[in-house]
């Protein structure tokens, strides 16, 4: 499921690879090329929703003072 972008500059925030997996699983979702809804409309559904919480864990485990030892989790 996750996607490597060789074509894509480094970008040094730590969640950039999950936020990529997220618009992509998103904009190519049924949801939104068949039925013409937003994306925001789609994730307020459910739809990519292991994406979406992989992203907040991502951005959480930043806010987290032992992850800064530890490493992030996941991804």
């Amino acid at each position: 499921m996750p996607k490597y972008y060789e074509d894509k500059e480094k970008d040094n925030h730590p969640c950039t690879g999950v936020l990529e997996d997220l618009k992509s699983c998103l904009l190519e979702s049924a949801c939104v090329l068949q039925e013409g809804k937003t994306p925001r409309q789609c994730l307020k559904e459910g739809h990519c929703r292991p994406l979406q919480v992989t992203f907040f864990e991502c951005k959480r485990s930043i806010l987290d003072n032992r992850a800064r030892f530890r490493g992030k989790k996941g991804y």
